[in-house]
């Protein structure tokens, strides 16, 4: 039994793993290190783009559930994300580098993986998993499109923010804090009062964007707006959105500031912070000036800039069914940000559900039929629902499961039973999947 992946990020990672751990031979295609893409800096798979954060981890929301079902079902992301978390309260955000490097070395060391650093430029003879993301290569998107026709492939545009050095940061400017006091101290405040932050607002929405071939605000993906184009929606979008004081109380005075931005801990050593919600595609020298006027930040040293990539992504409500085959050839599967998933936990999902149903086919065993009340099932039958006319990108919520069906007061205890109820689905399936 043998399987070709193409493409080593989070879904080709995980799908390679689920695979190569039922004994399937799994032939691991990546382009890197010969060949990058513009949004991509290292050999390592599963190398994180964007933000450090794979975002919360309480089981009253959604992604932190789809993170629970992963670990229980034995995943490599959710495996090597925990082994490699740095504090973020409530989040599970990971030290990048060492994240990659022990995906990476994982893969490498198994016996039923081989790794192949070869761009893929015609989709490969036999079983087949794609999971080459959002910037595909120009050659293999234009096999795709050839294979699944003009209509099949639409494109948005994803962001992400800037680093800085900690030492930069101005702390007698800032305060270490969680929202609500919630886990540990372990965000940097920066605060702006009504004139620093009307000043802040009017430089970001008057600066110099970069140019983008073919760029246009609606598409942009709301889940990663790059924030001057959020700033131009309105004088207090951003105090409503990442900038929002609300649960965030300045010690120095006892009272939540006018807006706050907050930075992460992108790094093990907190070296490194994010600048969240701060995708932009705004020009470097921009990007230093306008965010340079955060007060905290004066003086900061950005140690990479945002940039601002192609995201490419399938119809796929008329083109797959719910383990992520191609309807019209089930022996090509897709996996990843390409089939309208969204978000890194959600990527690192449909390559376990992939990889699952790819083995149990070539086995001769049935397909495990995640069910609509489990985080991994909704999301592949919300991919393949054929109802849905306008396709577009979808995180994780609890609004694609089905409801109780009794009443439960208080949303965060109705999410908690629905995260309970999912839950049990995944331990009356858990050893039928890990056969």
């Amino acid at each position: 039994m043998k399987t070709n992946v193409v493409g080593g990020g989070l879904a080709g990672s995980e799908c390679a793993w689920q695979l190569a751990e039922r004994g399937v031979q799994v032939e691991l295609w990546e382009m890197k290190p010969k060949k990058f893409t513009p949004a991509h800096s290292t050999e390592f798979f599963a190398e994180l783009c964007c933000s450090n954060s794979l975002r919360s981890d309480q089981l009253e929301n959604a992604v932190g559930l789809l993170k629970e079902e992963l670990r229980q079902l034995n995943s490599l992301i959710l495996s090597c994300a925990d082994a490699t978390r740095v504090e973020a309260g409530g989040a599970l955000a990971v030290d990048r580098h060492r994240f990659a490097a022990l995906v990476t070395d994982r893969l490498r060391n198994h016996p039923n993986i081989t790794i192949i650093s070869e761009e893929v430029t015609a989709i490969p003879d036999g079983e087949t998993v794609i999971a080459s993301g959002p910037l595909t290569s120009d050659a293999l998107a234009s096999s795709l499109q050839a294979l699944l026709g003009e209509s099949s492939a639409l494109h948005f545009y994803d962001a992400a923010a800037p680093l800085v050095s900690a030492e930069s940061i101005d702390m007698e400017k800032a305060w270490l804090g969680s929202r609500y006091g919630r886990g540990t101290a372990d965000y940097v405040n920066c605060p702006l009062n009504e004139e620093e932050y009307f000043a802040f607002w009017q430089a970001l929405t008057t600066a110099e964007e970069a140019e983008v071939h073919g760029f246009e605000d609606k598409k942009v993906f709301e889940g990663c707006m790059p924030v001057e184009v959020m700033a131009r929606r309105g004088q207090d979008t951003l105090r409503y959105g990442p900038l929002k004081p609300r649960g965030l109380k300045d010690p120095r005075t006892g009272h939540e500031p006018f807006a706050v931005v907050q930075l992460r801990r992108d790094n093990r050593e907190g070296s490194i912070y994010n600048l969240v919600g701060f995708q932009t595609h705004l020009r470097f020298p921009e990007q230093r000036r306008v965010f340079s006027m955060i007060p905290a930040l004066h003086d900061a040293e950005f140690l990479r800039y945002g940039v601002m990539h192609r995201n490419t992504f399938l119809n796929s409500p008329q083109l797959l069914d719910r383990y992520y085959r191609l309807k019209t050839d089930p022996r090509i599967s897709f996996a990843g940000q390409m089939t309208g998933v969204e978000g890194y936990v959600e990527s690192a999902a449909s390559g376990f559900l992939a990889g699952v149903e790819t083995a149990r086919r070539l086995r001769g065993l049935p397909p495990v039929d995640f069910p609509q009340e489990t985080a991994i099932g909704a999301l592949g039958l919300y991919v393949s629902n054929p109802s849905v006319t306008v396709f577009q990108p979808m995180n994780i919520n609890f609004g694609i499961m089905p409801p109780l069906g009794y009443r439960v007061k208080g949303k965060r205890n109705k999410n908690a039973e629905l995260s309970r109820r999912s839950l049990e689905r995944i331990a009356a399936l858990r050893e039928t999947v890990l056969e």
